[in-house]
């Protein structure tokens, strides 16, 4: 008798969509008010926001694992574990990492060969994504907004998902570092940046296209001018799972391809 989990309450989007996409969805007994892929997510019961869930609900549904994501879930973690229930909590930020992190869940609920033939899917988008860049004579500037107030810069995985395709991004990991309280950028290091194009990605609310053309000297900056402005999903870019690769490098192509022309 084998001992992988058989219900698993997923605290975030990309553990959903992984195990759903390996054929293992049925193991998924509660999930995220923010996960929204795929479209079976929409009958599972909502367990839990980002910082918070419902410790009680949880355990209520007997899981034999919970999944997280990130240093931002740890008090959630630990009220779960003093619960005695099984977490893990993943801290991946790059594209391998998410590689990585997929290997890893197709391991604990032992679907090693899907796993590895949704993988090399995955893969087959880096590559499509890195033909692509090699046909731009110029690379656009991108700055990309995970948050207006403070104002923080796109993650690893999101700023790599970019340069794949051929961007340049304008404030990056090696810049900045990979925690939020590390990717706060000033407005003005935004003006002298002068980026081409801007990509707004605003977690848990909308994006106010206006409130960002109209900010103190942003007029000046070619993205403004050019109308260059645009607001992506964050279910799909600020999850770090498949999102970003199998949905993600397809926006990001379509948005360069009329840049170039």
């Amino acid at each position: 008798m084998t001992n992988f989990p058989r219900r698993i309450v997923c605290l975030t989007e990309e553990s959903v969509e992984t195990l759903f996409a390996i054929g293992e969805g049925h193991r998924i007994v509660g999930v995220s008010a923010y996960a929204r892929r795929p479209p079976e997510v929409s009958s599972l019961p909502v367990v839990s926001a980002f910082l918070s869930g419902h410790v009680n609900k949880i355990k209520g549904l007997k899981p034999d694992l919970v999944i997280g994501f990130s240093d931002i879930q740890k008090d959630l973690a630990k009220d779960l574990i003093g619960e005695g229930l099984n977490v893990y909590i993943a801290n991946h930020r790059s594209i391998d990492e998410i590689f990585e992190y997929i290997e890893m869940l197709g391991n604990l609920v032992d679907a090693k060969e899907k796993t590895a033939a949704y993988i090399t899917s995955l893969k087959d988008k880096v590559i499509e994504a890195k033909k692509f860049a090699k046909t731009l004579v110029n690379k656009p500037l991108v700055y990309i907004e995970e948050w207006d107030e403070p104002m923080i810069a796109g993650i690893k995985w999101f700023n790599e998902i970019v340069e794949l395709c051929g961007g340049e991004v304008v404030f990056n990991e090696s810049e900045l570092g990979p925690m939020a309280k590390d990717r706060y950028v000033d407005s003005r290091d935004v003006i002298s940046k002068n980026p081409d194009i801007i990509f707004a990605c605003w977690c848990g609310k909308k994006v106010e296209i206006d409130s960002i053309r109209n900010r103190l000297g942003w007029s000046e900056i070619q993205a403004i001018k050019n109308d260059r402005v645009y607001e992506l999903e964050p279910e799909v870019f600020l999850q770090p799972g498949p999102a970003p690769i199998i949905s993600g490098i397809e926006i990001i192509l379509n948005h360069f391809k009329r840049w170039r022309e």
